[in-house]
């Protein structure tokens, strides 16, 4: 029964949110968001555990600022398989040296691996990529219960997106992400939180904490380029900064892999820092 009313509940998330005016959904949203904050149940001591570390003098207010961050992301999330191409050119904007590093990387046929951390809207940035024509391929994390992750596979393959699952596939992720790199794609990874367990150990904000191996090989094994993004909110859209990463290239490989992902690390933290009210951490991250 639970698994039923938090599959409807999504849905009706993606029916509902799309039905109402945007000013009325923006109130809607941001109250969630101010009851959530003033209820201080543990996604929001999480969220503020987790902003602590990131700026240890921070006035209590920026969690509530990030709660309404996180309850904007939601709210576009829902709105966007209504928007057309042209709403997703224009409610994105990527700085113009970015943009020409991408554009260039894109255009050499050898891919691209964008790493970033949960930021602002990554589904908005999937979408503006699309919208240029060029194919990607994401990952998606197996959500429970199946029906939910299936909403979430068809809403991303609707934003134009290929969609991979991290487990259950038919084959390894990496190899198919591979794949498509040597076919020319925009590989789009989430990075900033390890969902297998075993991923590189890294420093992090003056603590420890693990973020996923796959940007830093697939980035090692092909050649192609690869680029922390860094996202944040803008009062009308989504804005984005691509900071290159550039693996070594001598050593062993897990060696190699550790300080390209270490690398990684410290851009996200860059970005975080700038606007860490866009950060949506609502999970455990430092060991």
């Amino acid at each position: 029964m639970k698994d039923r009313l938090t599959e409807l509940g999504y849905a009706a998330g993606w029916r509902v949110t799309r039905m109402l005016p945007l000013s009325v959904a923006r109130r809607v949203f941001q109250a969630g968001a101010d009851r959530a904050y003033g209820k201080n149940g543990p996604g929001t001591q999480r969220l503020r555990r987790n902003l602590q570390q990131v700026r240890p003098d921070m006035p209590d207010t920026l969690v509530r600022d990030g709660l309404r961050s996180y309850a904007r992301y939601w709210l576009e999330a829902f709105r966007l398989p209504s928007q057309s191409r042209e709403q997703f050119l224009d409610g994105f904007s990527m700085e113009s040296e970015s943009y020409d590093h991408l554009k260039t990387a894109m255009a050499d046929g050898n891919g691209v691996v964008l790493a970033l951390p949960h930021l602002a809207n990554w589904d908005a940035a999937a979408a503006w990529v699309v919208s240029h024509d060029w194919p990607m391929v994401t990952v998606a994390e197996r959500l429970k219960p199946e029906a939910v992750f299936q909403q979430f596979v068809a809403y991303r393959e609707k934003l134009g997106m290929e969609v991979i699952p991290l487990t259950g596939g038919r084959r390894a992720p990496l190899d198919v992400l591979a794949e498509r790199l040597h076919q020319g794609y925009a590989v789009c990874l989430l990075g900033d939180r390890d969902l297998s367990r075993g991923g590189v150990e890294v420093q992090f904000f003056g603590g420890r904490t693990r973020m996923p191996g796959g940007p830093a090989i697939l980035a090692i094994q092909t050649g192609a380029p690869l680029y922390a993004a860094d996202l944040w909110f803008t009062p009308t859209g989504t804005s984005c900064r691509l900071r290159r990463i550039v693996p070594p290239t001598e050593g062993a490989l897990d060696v190699r892999v550790k300080a390209t992902t270490q690398m990684l690390a410290d851009a996200y933290a860059a970005g975080i820092a700038e606007h860490p009210q866009d950060w949506h951490m609502l999970q455990k991250l430092w060991l």
